[in-house]
């Protein structure tokens, strides 16, 4: 009785199993598939990489330098001329300002005007919306050849040709149209619960695009913002033809115009190539996160 009484006294420990991803010394071994497909990656980054590489080296070396050793080799000096000399001529902080005005304007106004949009598309349920939807992706499938004299047209009848708004009013409806796309299907899915509880409390359909559909959106807004900024950033054609005194001409123009009406070695042109590519790469860091986080957010709903 005494072993008895000492065994049911004595405390009873049960043993848990240790949590997979807490065992020690456990771990994840990689199959050859996923080295693969890491080492394809890599190669695939230095692939990008080596044309901005190659802009970044000859962007510092001299013409004598470049002639003797090829576009491949590291300069033997540091050769900033090419920048100066193209920095002077076509007057960059002028171009970089209206290439910022023209860009920043669009992505605000697009966003805005997606959202108007596809509120009433994916929300307000108006009538015939599938056909409008088609409709507008139709018309932003049309190339921009398309488009040229029509708009040229209507520009130089209204007083806008040669003025930044006009390509601001162009690339805002195009960029648009996209958007009003994409977020007509995003609005689609959002919960009737939460939609008909915001209008039993007597919220107006302002008071829900503004105060419900708005912060929940945010992430992709944040993503179109950023997307819609460096497509029209990156645009010729258009500010080509629209754009056509020194003074409203946007970074990718004055580059093009610049190597046709004077002619420019490479280094030079190379140091104009960097010139331009640094002020969109230095707007993709900053908003970096906030693209990961809008992207995660939009696979996690």
């Amino acid at each position: 009785m005494a072993t008895t009484t000492e065994t049911l006294d004595a405390p009873t420990t049960t043993a848990r199993p240790a949590a997979p991803g807490k065992v020690r010394g456990h771990r994840t071994r990689r199959s050859a598939g996923d080295w693969v497909i890491l080492a394809l990656a890599v190669l695939f980054g230095l692939v990008i990489a080596v044309p901005f590489l190659m802009i970044l080296v000859n962007s510092f070396k001299s013409p004598a330098d470049y002639n003797a050793s090829g576009p491949l080799s590291l300069p033997t000096s540091l050769y900033t001329d090419g920048l100066v000399a193209f920095w002077e001529r076509v007057n960059f902080p002028e171009k970089l300002w209206n290439s910022f005005f023209i860009s920043g304007m669009v992505a605000v106004l697009a966003v805005a005007l997606s959202v108007l949009n596809a509120f009433a598309l994916g929300i307000g349920r108006v009538k015939g919306r599938t056909w409008i939807v088609v409709l507008i992706l139709l018309a932003n499938m049309l190339p921009q050849e398309v488009l040229l004299y029509p708009l040229y047209f209507m520009f130089k009848e209204v007083g806008l040709y040669d003025n930044v708004w006009s390509v601001i009013i162009i690339f805002t409806v195009i960029q648009s149209a996209f958007g009003t796309y994409l977020l007509a299907s995003v609005f689609g899915t959002f919960p009737k619960e939460l939609l008909e509880a915001a209008s039993l409390d007597g919220a107006s359909r302002r008071t829900i695009l503004w105060r419900v559909v708005y912060p929940i959106s945010r992430p992709t807004l944040a993503v179109l913002l950023i997307f819609f900024f460096i497509w029209t950033w990156n645009e010729f054609l258009i500010p080509l033809t629209f754009l056509v005194s020194n003074a409203t001409q946007t970074v990718p123009v004055a580059i093009t115009v610049l190597q046709g009406d004077r002619l420019m070695d490479v280094t030079t042109t190379s140091a104009s190539a960097l010139l331009g590519l640094i002020p969109t790469l230095i707007f993709f860091l900053i908003f970096q996160r906030t693209l990961t986080r809008g992207i995660t957010a939009g696979a996690v709903k």
